[in-house]
């Protein structure tokens, strides 16, 4: 392994789906990009086609590998630990919708009944980090909102619960790194215009 404090971390959350757009909690549902989505996902990939990964991750659910996919990392391979977070029984449902019953419910504070706790999320992607330290030069990580927001959080040691202060958009581009041996961000939450 070399220097791993020169390593960089490119993180790419999914193209725009219709429950993105709707607000609808897109847990472990195959739902495909929209056709909006479909075109961010094709404008990250001259951004990146000059950038050289050692390592190229993606979830197996189909928005993120339709996006790595129109990205130009067809290689990229499937890791389970960066499926989003399991939503349970609010699957499909807005956070309007829940709070009706469960007030002030955010999913980083509070369960999902039937589905995965905040904790659970940051063991998974403790391991993904662990694997991109374990490569020699830069990774690349296509994923989903809320457990791309976890990772953030445990690379700069916070809790998971943390992750709520980094909004973090469809189809854009983010990039972890270090500051003089520190973790840190780079970039976060960049549209690709």
């Amino acid at each position: 392994m070399s220097n791993h404090y020169s390593q960089k971390i490119f993180l790419v959350r999914h193209g725009q789906t219709a429950w993105s757009l709707s607000g609808k909690h897109t847990g472990r549902s195959n739902i495909p990009l929209t056709e909006a989505g479909k075109r961010n996902a094709t404008k990250l990939r001259p951004v990146l086609a000059h950038l050289n990964f050692e390592m190229a991750l993606t979830s197996p659910l189909q928005r993120a590998r339709e996006t790595a996919h129109l990205a130009g990392f067809d290689e990229a391979i499937e890791d389970p630990d960066l499926m989003e977070w399991d939503y349970g029984q609010y699957e499909g449902i807005t956070t309007a919708e829940i709070r009706k019953t469960a007030p002030n419910w955010t999913v980083f504070t509070q369960p999902c009944p039937g589905g995965e706790s905040g904790r659970s999320v940051g063991k998974r992607v403790d391991r993904v980090i662990d694997r991109v330290k374990g490569c020699r030069g830069d990774a690349i990580l296509f994923a989903h909102g809320h457990v791309l927001r976890v990772l953030c959080a445990r690379w700069l040691d916070m809790n998971p619960a943390q992750g709520m202060h980094f909004v973090l958009g469809t189809g854009n581009l983010n990039i972890l790194g270090y500051e003089h041996e520190t973790p840190a961000i780079e970039v976060w939450n960049e549209h690709i215009h």
